[in-house]
């Protein structure tokens, strides 16, 4: 009898294992989806800009993790964002998150799909080409997740910049992203340098 529930225990357990990452992975992707706004950072320092980040799940249906499409824009040019990406989650342990971050082929045909559920549909794997060295990995800390790029894998040719960094802070109702492009002799060429962008998330 020992030996029978043994077994079930075993054949369980991995089960409740996968339930448990899904769940982890489940609660940081509600807490990054949302529309956020940098506008009571920028009146407090006028160095910072007036920026909307929009983030909404894409293919949830899928089970290779979670899928995210992302605009970010400035608040008077809203139609226009300068950034457009989708991001990969998943889970390596339990604490522990990786965001493939995605760019996008004639992604401007997509601006503002997301408030429009029909032109998210048009959004395809086949359009999707991976940006490789800038992975964020993020470790779960409380209610928070801290993370970073990994030192100069992420190649980047804006401005006089050769690679760059993110750093993130993700918490409830709350993102802190701080991106800075470098030259070959790590001197900051673009970017905040006080510290990232306070992204508040609207009601």
């Amino acid at each position: 009898m020992l030996i029978r529930a043994t077994i079930l225990c075993l054949a369980l357990l991995p089960c409740s294992v996968l339930a448990q990452r899904t769940r982890a992975l489940e609660e940081l992707a509600s807490t990054m989806v949302g529309s956020y706004t940098s506008a009571a950072q920028a009146v407090e320092d006028t160095s910072y800009f007036d920026i909307e980040l929009e983030m909404v799940r894409v293919w949830p249906k899928r089970k290779d993790g979670v899928w995210l499409y992302v605009e970010q824009a400035a608040a008077k040019r809203k139609e226009k964002p300068y950034r457009q990406r989708v991001y990969h989650l998943q889970q390596v342990n339990d604490s522990t998150f990786t965001s493939d971050i995605l760019s996008i082929k004639s992604g401007d045909t997509l601006f503002g799909a997301y408030k429009d559920p029909i032109l998210l549909e048009r959004l395809h794997m086949d359009s999707l080409e991976m940006i490789e060295g800038c992975t964020i990995t993020l470790h779960h800390r409380g209610k928070t997740y801290v993370g970073s790029t990994e030192g100069r894998r992420c190649s980047n040719a804006w401005g006089k910049a050769t690679y760059a960094t993110s750093e993130v802070t993700i918490a409830p109702g709350l993102m802190v992203s701080w991106d800075r492009g470098y030259n070959d002799a790590d001197e900051q060429v673009w970017g905040a340098e006080k510290g990232g962008y306070r992204f508040v998330r609207k009601p």
